[in-house]
C-alpha cells in the first residue's frame, strides 16, 4: 500500500500532465494504463472549453460505460459547477443534441432520427466509393501525397456536404470553420477563433432561411421540414444540429482514415493480411477505431450528484471525461489491448460511445472509412511513409485524437 505522500506526490504527477500537447497526444496510451492501475478516476488540469480547466478522467472500462450510461452524469451544462463562457452569438449553439439530456435530447433526436436513416446511408455506398476513387485518380500519378490534406479530409467532408446540401464551392471553408471550432480554447486560440464562428453562424443561418422558402435537396432541407406530432426544430436547433452534423460527420472520420492509415503501416503483417483479404475490412475499422481512437474521450459529463467511482468520490457539478482511449485499451476488457488485430473477435469498443448519446452518425463512419481504407490500399500498392514516425505531428485538439498530416509515397 502506497503512503500518503507518495499517493499525493504520484497524484500531482498526474494532474500536471499536458493532456493537450503534441507529445502527449501521440502516444497516450502508457498514461491511461497507470492510471486505470493507480489512479482510475482521477482529477486533473485540461484546456476543454473556455473557462473550464479542470476535469476528472475515468479511464477503467467499466466506469466508463458507466459514466456513458448513467443517469447521474448529465450532458446539460445546466449541471456544471463552472459553466463555460461562450460569445453571444454562438450560445443556440448550446442548444445541440449532444449538451443536452432527456427529454430535450429525445426530442431532437427522434425528428433528426427521420432524416437520418440507416436506409439513407447504406444507399450513399455507391457516391463514397465514387468520391475515394477520383481523389486517388488525382495524386496517383504524382508518387506521394499529404494524406491528411489530400484524401483523409476530402472523403467525409465531400459527403457530408453534399449530404446536407451545402454547395461544393463552400466546402473548404466548412473545413477551415471547422477546424477553427476545435482550436484548444487558450485565450489567444478563443480570440482568433471568433470571426470564423461568427461567419460560419451566418452563413447557416442565411442558408436555413433559403431552404426554408426554396427547398432542395439534401438533409439540411429534410431538417427544415422534418416534424414529429406536430413538432418542429427551431432556427436555433437546426443551427445548432447542422455545426454539429458537420463537425462531427467531418473531423472524427478524417482522423479514424488518417490515423488507421497510419497504425496499419506501422504492422505491417496487418497490413498484408487487409491486403490478402479485403473481406476483413469491417473488422479491421472496428480494430482500428479501437487501436487509434479518433475520439480520445468522451464529450463532457456533470455529475448531476456526488458519485463514487472506483472508490473515488465525484462531487456533484464536476466536469467528467470518460476515457474512451483508455476503456478500449483495458486489459480487462480486451485480451492483449497493445495489440493491433485487424480479425479481433467480441470486440466491444466504445469508439462510437454508449447509451443515449451513442453516435447517430456512427454507420456512415464506418461506411466511409472502410471504403477510403481499402480503396487507398487496393489502388496503392506500394503505400509507405514519407517520414520517419517521430517527427509526426499530432493536433492538440481537445477530446479528438488525430494527426496534422500524413506524408506517405507510393
Amino acid at each position: 500500500m502506497r503512503s500518503n505522500e507518495s499517493a499525493n506526490s504520484t497524484h500531482l504527477e498526474y494532474s500536471s500532465v499536458n493532456l493537450a500537447s503534441r507529445e502527449f497526444k501521440a502516444d497516450p496510451f502508457p498514461f491511461y494504463a497507470r492510471l486505470r492501475a493507480e489512479e482510475p478516476v482521477c482529477r486533473v488540469r485540461v484546456p476543454l472549453m473556455p473557462g473550464v480547466n479542470e476535469a476528472w478522467l475515468v479511464t477503467r472500462y467499466d466506469d466508463v460505460v458507466t459514466v456513458l450510461k448513467d443517469s447521474r452524469f448529465a450532458k446539460s451544462r445546466l449541471h456544471a459547477s463552472k459553466k463555460p463562457w461562450l460569445p453571444d452569438f454562438a450560445k443556440p449553439l448550446e442548444r445541440n443534441m449532444l449538451d443536452l439530456d432527456e427529454p430535450d435530447h429525445t426530442r431532437l433526436r427522434t425528428l433528426v432520427h427521420k432524416a437520418f436513416t440507416p436506409a439513407m446511408v447504406e444507399s450513399l455506398q455507391e457516391r463514397i466509393q465514387e468520391i475515394a476513387d477520383q481523389r486517388i485518380d488525382a495524386v496517383h500519378h504524382k508518387g506521394s501525397m499529404e494524406l491528411v490534406r489530400a484524401y483523409a479530409v476530402l472523403v467525409p467532408l465531400t459527403m457530408i456536404t453534399e449530404l446536407l446540401g451545402i454547395p461544393g464551392r463552400d466546402r473548404d471553408r466548412f473545413h477551415c470553420w471547422s477546424k477553427a471550432a476545435l482550436r484548444t480554447p487558450t485565450p489567444f486560440n478563443i480570440l482568433r477563433s471568433v470571426p470564423a464562428m461568427w461567419a460560419f453562424m451566418h452563413y447557416l443561418r442565411s442558408l436555413l432561411r433559403q431552404l426554408r422558402n426554396s427547398p432542395q435537396d439534401g438533409l439540411l432541407t429534410a431538417l427544415v421540414q422534418v416534424e414529429e406530432a406536430g413538432d418542429r426544430l427551431s432556427e436555433d436547433e437546426l443551427l445548432a444540429m447542422a455545426v454539429l452534423l458537420l463537425i462531427a460527420g467531418d473531423e472524427t472520420t478524417v482522423n479514424l482514415i488518417s490515423s488507421g492509415t497510419l497504425a496499419l503501416l506501422q504492422h505491417p503483417d496487418q497490413l498484408r493480411l487487409l491486403r490478402t483479404d479485403a473481406s476483413l475490412i469491417k473488422s479491421a475499422v472496428e480494430e482500428l477505431l479501437r487501436y487509434t481512437n479518433p475520439l480520445e474521450t468522451a464529450t463532457p459529463r456533470y455529475a448531476r450528484e456526488d458519485v463514487t467511482l472506483a472508490g473515488v468520490t465525484v462531487p456533484c457539478g464536476s466536469l467528467v471525461l470518460a476515457v474512451i482511449a483508455s476503456a478500449n485499451r483495458d486489459e480487462a476488457q480486451f485480451d492483449h489491448p497493445e495489440h493491433l488485430d485487424i480479425a479481433r473477435g467480441e470486440n466491444r469498443h466504445v469508439a462510437f460511445g454508449l447509451g443515449a448519446h451513442f453516435c447517430l452518425g456512427a454507420p456512415l463512419a464506418r461506411l466511409e472509412g472502410q471504403i477510403a481504407i481499402n480503396t487507398l490500399l487496393r489502388h496503392l500498392p506500394d503505400l509507405q511513409l514519407a517520414v520517419p514516425v517521430k517527427s509526426l505531428r499530432w493536433r492538440t485538439t481537445p477530446v479528438l485524437r488525430g494527426l496534422e498530416a500524413l506524408p506517405v509515397r507510393f
